[in-house]
């Protein structure tokens, strides 16, 4: 460090958590949602011939996938919820260096 800059430190009390990242449990709530669709589509009996599978099933993801987008954030908030309830407060230097040049 040169002479001319200048360094100011300062002492802060933070909270650190391990927060769940809500995209992933949105995303993968929706495959959930497809394949549960997928599966009771498959398994519920007859499908009308003139409409087919694909659009039965294309129906029903209308239905599914924002079943298991909102069953993922559910579970994601409580997991979200519960890092909370673990958090810890520690102390950490914030250091700002000023250089003349800038």
């Amino acid at each position: 460090m040169t002479e001319q800059s200048r360094e100011t430190d300062t002492l802060t009390e933070v909270r650190v958590r391990r927060a769940p990242r809500l995209p992933v449990f949105l995303v993968l709530g929706a495959v959930l949602g497809v394949l549960v669709t997928l599966i009771v589509t498959a398994t519920a009996g007859h499908v009308d011939p003139r409409v087919g599978f694909g659009a039965t099933f294309g129906y029903f993801c209308l239905y599914g996938v924002p079943a298991g987008v909102v069953i993922g954030a559910i579970v994601g908030l409580l997991l979200d919820r519960r890092s909370q309830r673990r958090s810890r407060i520690v102390t950490a230097e914030h250091e700002q260096v000023e250089s003349p040049n800038s």
